[in-house]
């Protein structure tokens, strides 16, 4: 299966999301996160980040469910990136742990 290229808006909503999970995360550490929700750690950094754009829709619930976001609340703030507030410097940083 060939997978055709991201669009510019799937890669803006791919960043958007992971500016909104990480705001989520708040101080709470990826590791423990991830795998609450049954993820590794480098997965959830990779949407974090942006570099998983598109992950899956059961992927997106279950940290949602964790962060106890409702998939409603991101589909709008998907739909509305000008309405996003970037993270703070130090949410950069705890992404990084």
């Amino acid at each position: 299966m060939v997978r055709l290229p991201l669009t510019a808006k799937e890669l803006e909503q791919g960043k958007v999301l992971g500016s909104i999970l990480r705001r989520a995360r708040g101080e709470r550490t990826i590791l423990d996160v991830a795998l609450e929700a049954g993820l590794s750690p480098e997965t959830l950094r990779k949407i974090e980040t942006g570099r998983v754009a598109t992950p899956a829709f059961s992927t997106i619930a279950a940290v949602a469910t964790v962060l106890n976001l409702s998939l409603d609340s991101i589909w709008s703030s998907l739909n509305q990136p000008s309405e996003i507030i970037p993270p703070s410097p130090r949410s950069e940083q705890l992404a990084h742990r």
